[in-house]
Parts: structure tokens; sequence; C-alpha cells
């Protein structure tokens, strides 16, 4: 679909992001009311297009709602909630038999879906297609998408802040969300999108640590916005590090999925020779929910010098490896490394934002007009660690869900009023650009140094007094040049990191993806961490 050089103007429904959730939303909308879907970069460029893993279901005759439940909440720690728990869970089935109409190709054994395990699952309910899952579903629902004549695709959007109603050309001041402006990336100029109802689906703010396995534009650009234009944020401390990314120094950020582990990889300490996780969780093993693996490997590392531990699934027949881990095989083998016949060196890195904008069922934020889906929010599925393969899952539930409730509440949504431009006059181009690069370095490696997967209150203030330090440099960059992708990026990855380290600081306990060496015992009553503008 062609977009214009300049498309700014009003929509009935504004999505940001063009990931699981942001498409799911639109199509669920598209039937009823025109939707356009701003996206930073590609339209395939979020995290959806990356998951590897899968999406879990009850679709086992041995399997129920309530085990999957159960899961989610041992995984969470105990603070999930359990209405979003079983409000997600019992919607599962559905979500997957949307997929398959849109023509997703899942894996298959017989006349049934091919089910896989993971850590943290009592069953077998991980549906996939291969190890590339989000691959296939990004481009189904992409391909509905841009059949869909009441969907406006519009990539090359970089969304700086949403319109509210100090943006009206008269000033209300309220906290009613119009839209968003966004710098038209080919362009160079800032444009004004303003819808009736406003859909946040950015993802994650992964970026924010030195490794992660998140695509290069998760900057927490929803979740900034959102708490700059007045919406509560809630568990921003529970980062998940993924236990197993591949440990390459040319290749950054390849996650070895989970579904290795589930199909009986064992990890192994290279100097010993011997698998692990017998001395952190016994029981489970290999199988224990993500955050009990990486800090078991961080653990090892750490204790022996390590620069890596190994997963080794060459024990499994060659033709089983490579029927249900082709592109691992693939990727791998370019590498020099056969998993096959040898073990995988990884190492852990930061996967997923278990926090965000505080949503309720409907995907409602605190905000008038402003709804929220995906990774950017904290609906209370989570909790405090997210059990592998319900992220996609929270995507199409409530990219559903805020989409009924908009359109059950359509008749009361006002025409968005006239907006300001956006001012240019002050600003100017900058010669100082080095100035970026520099602070997105800081802000990522002292992130990853005091606010990883073991914290203490002193690495926190460590890194709480370099951002205070980093805001006002920032700030008077931001005021003086003209924006840029990359400048709009840095804004929100530094307001990322102060809601993950405030957050932090706030939690006197260990739970779940928050582990302190100062309050290594969990509280009695688990509570959110709630933070308010």
């Amino acid at each position: 679909m062609e977009t214009p050089s300049s498309a700014s103007g009003a929509f009935d429904v504004l999505v940001i992001g063009s990931g699981a959730a942001g498409l799911t939303a639109a199509l669920a909308l598209a039937d009823k009311v025109r939707v356009a879907v701003v996206a930073k970069g590609t339209l395939t460029g979020g995290s959806t297009a990356w998951a590897q893993g899968g999406i879990a279901a009850v679709l086992d005759a041995g399997d129920t709602f309530e085990e999957h439940v159960h899961d989610t909440m041992v995984a969470g720690a105990g603070l999930n909630r359990r209405d979003t728990v079983e409000f997600v869970i019992e919607r599962a089935p559905h979500a997957i038999e949307r997929l398959v109409e849109l023509g997703v190709p899942f894996n298959t054994e017989g006349e049934a879906l091919h089910l896989t395990r993971e850590g943290g699952h009592s069953h077998r309910r991980i549906v996939h297609v291969a190890d590339a899952t989000g691959w296939a579903v990004q481009q189904a629902l992409l391909q509905a998408a841009e059949a869909h004549p009441n969907i406006t695709l519009l990539p090359g959007y970089s969304c700086i802040d949403l319109i509210t109603g100090r943006h009206e050309q008269r000033y209300s001041g309220s906290g009613r969300v119009w839209g968003v402006y966004a710098l038209n990336e080919a362009s160079g100029r800032v444009e004004a999108f303003t819808a009736r109802a406003t859909v946040l689906a950015t993802g994650g703010a992964g970026r924010v640590y030195q490794f992660s396995t998140a695509p290069r534009g998760a900057t927490g650009d929803g979740i900034a916005m959102a708490w700059r234009a007045g919406a509560r944020v809630s568990n921003m401390e529970m980062m998940q590090f993924h236990p197993t990314c591949l440990y390459n120094l040319e290749v950054k950020n390849f996650l070895i999925t989970e579904a290795v582990r589930g199909e009986g990889g064992h990890l192994i300490n290279p100097r010993t020779g011997k698998r692990f996780m017998t001395f952190y969780d016994p029981e489970r093993l290999e199988l224990a929910p993500r955050d009990v693996v990486a800090r078991a490997i961080d653990s090892e590392i750490k204790r022996f010098g390590l620069d890596y531990v190994h997963l080794d699934i060459s024990h499994q027949p060659e033709a089983f490896v490579k029927e249900h881990f082709p592109n691992i095989y693939e990727k791998l083998l370019g590498l020099g490394i056969d998993m096959t016949k040898q073990p995988i060196p990884v190492v852990p890195a930061q996967h997923y934002t278990c926090g965000g904008i505080l949503v309720d069922l409907d995907g409602r934020t605190d905000l008038p007009g402003l709804y929220a889906a995906g990774e950017c929010t904290e609906s209370g599925l989570h909790g405090a660690n997210r059990l592998a393969s319900n992220s996609l899952l929270e995507c199409f539930v409530f990219g559903e869900a805020a989409a009924a409730d908009i359109l059950a509440k359509w008749d009361s949504f006002e025409a968005p009023p006239q907006v300001r431009a956006w001012d240019e006059s002050r600003v100017t181009d900058s010669d100082e650009e080095v100035v970026i690069k520099q602070n997105w370095t800081e802000i990522r490696r002292f992130m990853w140094n005091y606010v990883g997967i073991v914290r203490t209150t002193k690495r926190l203030e460590r890194a709480m007094h370099r951002i205070q330090m980093l805001n006002g440099e920032i700030e008077e960059y931001y005021r003086h040049f003209r924006v840029s992708t990359d400048l709009i990026e840095l804004r929100n990855l530094l307001q990322s990191a102060e809601l993950i380290v405030e957050s932090a600081l706030k939690r006197h306990e260990s739970r779940g993806l928050h582990y302190t060496l100062d309050y290594p015992a969990a509280d009695a009553q688990p509570l959110d961490t709630v933070l308010v503008p």
C-alpha cells in the first residue's frame, strides 16, 4: 500500500505500532471505523517478528485452563492479577483459531496442531511455526491489514508525544488524548495525527540495556509518552532476562529459544562439564521459570569466571533437532556451530518488559481516549516474571479487547478538536550528534551493570544519580535542536531507565525478576509498584 509523503490528518482511530497487538486491534476495528497504523521505521521492525518460540494455549485433552493459570501465577511469583490471567488464558483458543483463519501455518501432528513445551509450563501447550512463529504471525496480520480498505498503514513515523488538551487550539489542559505528534522520517518534518481514540502498541524498553534480544527500536516510546501525558505505570522494575542468548563476538542479540530447553536441552558448565541446574532447582532443572534459570547462569558465570555457559541438545537425534529448530540450526551452522554435534555458548540478556502502562481488562489507560496493548502495558498477566509464550497471547487478547471497548463506546467519543502545529521555529539542526551516541551508550552500560539480574540499593542509587545528570543534558539538547529518530529514542530511553530504577528502589524485597542482595526475602503480601506522574 502506498503511503503519501505527508499523511497527517484526522482518523477515527490511531494505532501506534504495527506488531501483533497493534495489527490485531486495527483488524478488529476496521470493519466499523477508519484506522491508521503508525510505525517507526518499517512495518516489521517490532518484537513480534523476532519471536521464535510460540503461543501458549490450552488445546491438549489432558490440559486445563486452571493449570495454565497456575503455571502463569507461579512464574509471576504471585504478583499477577488473577482476573487478568483467567481473562487472557480463557481467550487463548479463540486467538489461535483466528490466526489459523488468517493463514498462519502452525506446525501440525496428524490432524492436530503440534504442541511443544517450554520452561515453567506443566503441559505441552505451545503452538508454533517451527522456531519462527513471530515472523509467520507478523506476515499473516500484515497481509490482512494491507488488504483491508479501512486501514491506512503509515511506516516511517517516529512518534514524539501524545496530543492532549494542552495542545488544542483553545487550550483546555485536559488529559484527554487526541492523537500524536510524529516525525516523518523521510521529510524530517513533524506532523500531527488526530483521532477519537488512540491505541498504544509500541512494545517494550529492552534497548535500555547493553545486552538485549529486543529489536533496535525497543526504546520504551509508548511507556515514556504515556507517562509524560499523565498515565500511571506499574512494575517497571520487572525486566525479564532471557537465560539463553547466543554468545558471539560478531553476532549480537540472537536468541536461542526457550523450546531448546523444552525439548531436552541441558545447561552445562563448560569448565566442569556438568549440568548445574541440579544445584539451583533440582526438581524443575532446565524447565524452571526464566528468572530462576537466568540467575543460575549469572551465578555460574560469576563464580567460575566464565564468559558463557553451554546449552547442549546434541544428545537428541540429528533429524529431531533440524526439524524443530531449522532457523537456529542454519544460523549457528553459518557461525561454525553444529548444534546437532556440539553445545551452544549462551549468556542471559534482557528479553521482555513485564511492567508498563497500567491498563484494565478493556485495555484502557488512566487517560480518556487512550488505550494500550502488548508489551508496553502492565495488565496484570505477567506479574513479577512472564511465563514463556504468554507474550504474543497477551497481544492478541488485549488488541481485541481494546477494539471491542472502543466500538462499544464509539457514540460517546467526540471528534478531535483543532490542534496546534508542531513549533519548529526555535530549533536548528545539530552538529553535536555525538552527544546522542555517547549518552545512549552510557545509559545502556550503567543499566546493565547496576540494574541487571542481581541488584543492590547502592547500585540502584548510582544509576539514579547518573540518570539525574543526563536528564538536564538531554532535555537541553532536545529543546534546542531539531528532532531526529535517534534523539526521540534517546529521550524515551532515559525516561524508561528512570522509571525502572525508581520502581526498583521502591521494592524492598526480592520477587521474580527483581532480585536484590539487600532484601533477599519476599514480603508476605505481594504489591504492585505503581508510579504516578
